[in-house]
């Protein structure tokens, strides 16, 4: 990734000399189809003109550009020598005078990394697919522009594109007489949210009206698509259900009319993220269309991510953050908005419970990284923005925006967000922006709340402390508040305490008092619950209003132990569950403890979407938090369980497809695997299983990976299901046989050729890594350590991140794959920082799973490498 970087300096000197009026982008996809000629890499035509003003005439910068060539640069008229002034990244610029206009004719390529102008061949019938992703600097692989945020301007698309395609961008379009999609012009957006899609999608529309409060109707045309061989699956009526819900919901509450004209979704192959809040031409992953029989849980999932991407198009998209220092003051409010839009506005009315019970446990683990950082972050250039796309930014944040809600009240939170809005539009923005507005709207000075929650890393642990008197009533209960001695900020805290007992008739575990108060200071004692009857469990943290780890006092764990699967109330009982997955992460509750936990209680768990969180936690608690030498045994324990689960579960429901799926993910005996054989290819059957394509090829991977199945097999597999789904899944299967070739070979197909595309890359590296074949896997912790630093320095920041997190020898026992790991850290402290970041985060994973193991061996005698 050579000159690709941007820094923060650079932008910020970039911004004092140049105001960007509007680009005008002629793209030419023609060359899509067909063959291409010569060796090089397949490209398209690429025409911008920026029209831009010069703010000190006669000062020099430069524009963005990744292109494998450029044909021509005239800047005012006067035309540039190309060789002297393109580097490959970037076209420099001198002698600006105050109106200044720049066309840059280049060629540019077509991505198989999901950066820039990705282009997909759909291997079920032949057809080309193309989209963009830009976040956070990809546009430049596109077009000439200057690639950073804070320099908006208004965008005119026009595509050539091939006979019988549809083209979308953020505008609306249409293909006038000579063939030719011309779009109408955007409001000011910054160049990462600029989009263009293009193929022979299934477009299905429909419309959302409204009428505002002056009297006039607002019309939004609504449009989604698919790849046409995923239109039999496309369920456009909910996805339409969820957008008409949103945008009344964001129209009730943000008092600023949605700007962008059209709303179009499309759901994409091949896509990096979840999806992507272009305006007017939101991006989703195909993946949201489901194939086989899923859960609720997929389906709110979908939801909440549709919500979220919409609560961008006023938080990001019509105000937008200066630098990416600011990145939470998108990514934060649109998690904690699309979960709060959700739970009020469609029919996932649990939805608080799964963000809970999900979402904040991607928060926990990231803020205990060495690379924790505060929720408004140092991003010092472009790869560090890229890496910050994480738990903090988004799951914390939207954890401390709810705390922020609790502390300020809903009302004024609101007409902050409004007030943020009006003064704001189409502007870019800081936190002191918006620490202004709800400063104004609360009457609250949030300086201190500020420092405390968002310019600070770590998280804090509440503790409740327990005294009774003989009567067996509270004498005095107190919340204790602890932090890492590395991150040691003691935050202020509004929370709810529970006190919850059996209930005589029902046997349920039932709130019968609830106190809610600040918590401040390593100590504050709950006076309200004084003299209240001494209670079976203490939740510090009840309803969830904060962002910390809770813990229990001995009485309340005892009373978990035995009877978690009877605490009533939903939200309670996540908190309970992912209290205590956090005790298990930190070394505090031995790792088979929790699996016991999991198989005598998650049987009676009825949110779906919390059961299949905990099948996750379980699973990694299987692979990572077992002690090597009872792996086998607690794998044993858990696919007997998850078994009888199975078995037991309301044929056709939820909860059996679920237990379906965690049973193929730790069958190992050679009884599970016939079992999971026969279900496949026959005669056995469970009443109401259904074996769809999806379930078929999750219980053929471990079939593929204990060595049951073999290459044929597999292929006729594939032939059942000969599409990209498939494709992925074949691939995945392949690279898990338990053969050295296959691992040699799957190695060379990632590590050494950049032949795959990124979901190709990622499903070899997914069948690579099996924690049954650490034997086989072991060689390539050394060639780990000497390949990353050429992979980073030669691939995409996509690829080489998935290459170095997901080649990681994590599930390698012993002292030696850490020794490994800081060997190469004290060697290679000028590697670039983000690579170093993905490094180190790494490494303390293993590092955490090898303390764990040794609380569930029962000896506290740790490797001074821990």
């Amino acid at each position: 990734m050579p000159g690709e970087n941007l820094t923060r300096d650079e932008a910020r000197e970039r911004a004092a000399l140049v105001a960007v009026e509007s680009y005008d982008v002629a793209l030419d996809l023609r060359s899509a189809l067909g063959e291409v000629a010569g060796d090089g890499p397949r490209t398209f035509r690429s025409v911008t003109t920026i029209r831009f003003a010069g703010l000190r005439p006669g000062a020099a910068t430069f524009v963005d550009l990744i292109a494998p060539s450029v044909d021509a640069v005239t800047l005012n008229g006067r035309a540039l020598d190309v060789a002297e002034v393109f580097d490959g990244t970037r076209i420099a610029l001198e002698g600006l005078e105050a109106e200044n206009t720049l066309v840059v004719d280049a060629r540019c390529a077509y991505s198989r990394t999901g950066e820039g102008m990705h282009r997909f061949v759909d291997p079920e019938d032949g057809e080309v697919y193309l989209y963009t992703q830009y976040e956070p600097a990809d546009s430049r692989r596109v077009y000439a522009n200057f690639e950073q945020p804070d320099l908006k301007g208004r965008y005119r698309f026009s595509v050539t594109a091939p006979d019988g395609w549809g083209v979308w961008s953020n505008g609306a379009g249409e293909r006038d007489a000579d063939g030719v999609w011309r779009f109408a012009e955007t409001e000011p957006v910054s160049t990462y949210i600029t989009c263009v899609v293009a193929g022979p999608y299934h477009y299905v529309t429909d419309d959302y009206r409204r009428i505002l409060p002056d009297g006039s109707e607002l019309r939004i045309p609504l449009g989604a698509m698919c790849r046409k061989g995923l239109a039999p699956h496309f369920d456009a009526d909910d996805i339409f259900l969820v957008t008409k819900q949103g945008l009344d919901f964001f129209h009730d509450h943000f008092g600023y009319p949605y700007p962008f004209g059209k709303y179009d979704q499309a759901f994409v192959p091949e896509y990096n993220l979840g999806a992507m809040e272009n305006p007017g031409m939101v991006t989703f992953r195909e993946e949201y269309i489901y194939r086989g029989k899923v859960t609720a849980a997929s389906y709110e999932r979908r939801a909440t991510t549709i919500l979220h991407e919409m609560a961008h198009m006023w938080f990001g998209d019509l105000v937008t953050m200066k630098w990416w220092d600011d990145l939470w003051l998108k990514e934060s409010f649109a998690d904690f908005m699309g979960t709060f839009a959700l739970v009020e506005a469609t029919r996932f009315t649990g939805g608080w419970t799964t963000f809970a019970n999900n979402r904040k446990a991607w928060a926990y683990r990231a803020d205990q990284l060495p690379s924790t950082h505060p929720v408004t972050a140092d991003i010092r250039d472009l790869q560090y923005a890229k890496l910050n796309f994480d738990g903090i930014t988004y799951a914390k944040g939207a954890s401390v925006l709810k705390q922020l809600v609790a502390y300020v009240g809903r009302d004024a939170f609101l007409e902050g967000a409004r007030r943020y809005f009006q003064r704001h539009a189409f502007g870019n923005t800081t936190l002191a922006d918006l620490l202004a507005v709800l400063e104004e709207t609360s009457g609250r000075d949030l300086t201190g709340w500020s420092k405390a929650w968002l310019q600070t890393a770590g998280v804090n642990a509440l503790t409740p402390e327990l005294t009774l008197d003989a009567e067996n009533r509270i004498t005095e209960l107190a919340v204790a508040q602890e932090a890492a001695a590395s991150h040691p900020e003691l935050r202020p805290h509004r929370v709810a305490v529970g006190l919850y007992r059996l209930d005589g008739v029902e046997g349920a575990l039932v709130r019968y008092a609830r106190a809610e108060l600040d918590v401040t200071g390593p100590r504050t004692v709950v006076t309200e619950l004084a003299g209240a009857e001494a209670p079976d469990l203490v939740l510090v943290n009840d309803d969830d209003l904060t962002y910390c780890k809770v813990r229990f006092d001995e009485n309340s764990l005892a009373t978990l132990r035995s009877r978690l699967g009877d605490v009533a109330d939903p939200l309670a009982r996540a908190l309970c569950w992912s209290a205590l997955w956090n005790m298990t992460r930190d070394g505090l509750m031995p790792a088979r403890n929790f699996l016991s936990l999991v198989l005598e209680h998650a049987g009676r768990e009825s949110g779906i979407g919390v059961l299949q969180v905990l099948h996750a936690w379980a699973r990694t608690a299987l692979v990572h938090y077992v002690v090597p030498a009872h792996r086998d045994e607690a794998g044993r324990a858990l696919a007997q369980g998850a078994l009888a689960e199975l078995r037991a579960a309301e044929p056709g429901g939820s909860a059996q497809l679920t237990w379906a799926r965690f049973f193929a993910s730790v069958a190992s005996d050679e009884a599970d695997l016939q079992l999971l054989g026969a279900l496949l290819d026959g005669p056995a059957r469970i009443d109401g299983l259904e074996m769809d394509q999806e379930l078929r090829w999750t219980f053929l991977e471990p079939l593929a990976t204990y060595g049951a199945v073999d290459e044929e097999r597999i292929a006729a597999e594939l032939a059942r299901d000969d599409t990209a789904s498939g494709k992925r899944h074949q691939v995945r299967c392949l690279a898990a046989r338990p053969s050295e070739a296959v691992k040699a070979q799957a190695w060379a197909q990632v590590a050494e050729s950049d032949a795959l595309s990124n979901a190709l890359v990622e499903a070899t590296i997914a069948g690579f890594a099996q924690p049954s074949q650490r034997e086989l896997t072991a060689p390539y912790a050394a060639k780990y350590f000497e390949a990353i630093g050429r992979v980073w320095e030669e691939r995409s920041i996509q690829i080489g991140v998935l290459l170095v997190r997901g080649l990681f020898p994590s599930l390698q026992d012993g002292p030696e794959p850490l020794a490994a790991a800081d060997a190469w850290l004290n060697d290679h402290t000028d590697a670039p920082p983000a690579l170093r970041r993905l490094v180190l985060e790494s490494r303390d994973d293993l590092a955490r799973a090898h303390r764990a193991q040794a609380t569930d061996a029962g000896t506290a005698k740790l490797s001074a490498l821990l």
